[in-house]
């Protein structure tokens, strides 16, 4: 099968989000994002001021009091164990578009990541790939010990953006930490492409903007892990790569197949 045709059909096999079975939830006018059932019983059972009217749940209460409630109710369903993993780290809350798209122009509060997908939010994640001149992809294999997606092969580096940094700042910082890249080196990534991926989880709704980069990795430079969070790195083609996307999360792989078809167009030109 052409390269091209390939990618085509892994982009046609990512999943396709659905709203069948989850309620909406608002707090005042801000459409927040998608609830299951299970975390919509166990929100209006554990607090009066979440009210389920009219197929929508409402969270009632005022700007002062909304951070310190919410930050109760994710701490409640992790110790209910309908959040598994808890990173201690914080993103921003946008509230939703007609379109679903987040209003990124507008912080509502933040919220501790591992609660995200439980609640149906919109977070925000850089992702780079990492290629060589000869367009060859250093692919990375995540530990086995990650708690979303273990064993899968990844980008060069990618990971959240916490509320407090850049997507710039991000890349530089996961670079280090997932590849062992210099930042004089990881400043060198560019911005190819934002991107959003919406589907249904297990453990919730995951939606999240991308910002894809691409960084050349110079001969003689090898990726190497600093944080335990990659098993190890592989050097694929460009052939090679493209059949490694079924290997790849969801995430890594649109970002990857996004790049690949920019490669194909531009040896095209």
């Amino acid at each position: 099968m052409p390269l091209r045709d390939a990618i085509t059909a892994y982009l046609a096999s990512q999943p396709v989000f659905s709203s069948a079975g989850l309620t909406p939830w608002y707090w005042q006018e801000h459409r927040l994002g998608w609830l299951e059932a299970p975390t919509l019983a166990f929100l209006t059972s554990w607090s009066p001021h979440f009210q389920l009217q009219a197929g929508q749940l409402r969270l009632d209460c005022s700007e002062s009091e909304v951070q310190a409630l919410l930050d109760e109710a994710a701490l409640a369903l992790r110790a209910a164990g309908l959040i598994k993993v808890w990173r201690n780290e914080r993103y921003s809350v946008h509230p939703l578009l007609a379109d679903d798209a987040p209003d990124l122009a507008t912080t509502l509060f933040t919220l501790e990541r591992g609660a995200f997908r439980r609640l149906g939010l919109c977070s925000q994640a850089a992702h780079i790939n990492g290629r060589t001149v000869n367009g060859d992809y250093w692919l990375g294999r995540r530990a086995p010990t990650k708690g979303i997606d273990p064993n899968r092969l990844d980008n060069l580096a990618a990971g959240g953006i916490p509320y407090d940094e850049s997507p710039a700042e991000c890349v530089i910082r996961e670079l280090g930490e997932e590849a062992g890249i210099a930042p004089a080196l990881a400043a060198q990534a560019i911005p190819t492409a934002t991107l959003r991926t919406l589907r249904n989880e297990s453990d919730g709704t995951h939606h999240e903007v991308l910002y894809c980069y691409d960084l050349v990795v110079p001969e003689g430079v090898t990726p190497n892990n600093q944080d335990g969070e990659v098993a190890g790195f592989q050097r694929f083609s460009t052939a090679d790569t493209v059949a490694r996307l079924p290997e790849m999360t969801w995430d890594a792989g649109l970002v990857t197949a996004h790049s690949l078809l920019a490669g194909l167009e531009n040896e095209a030109c």
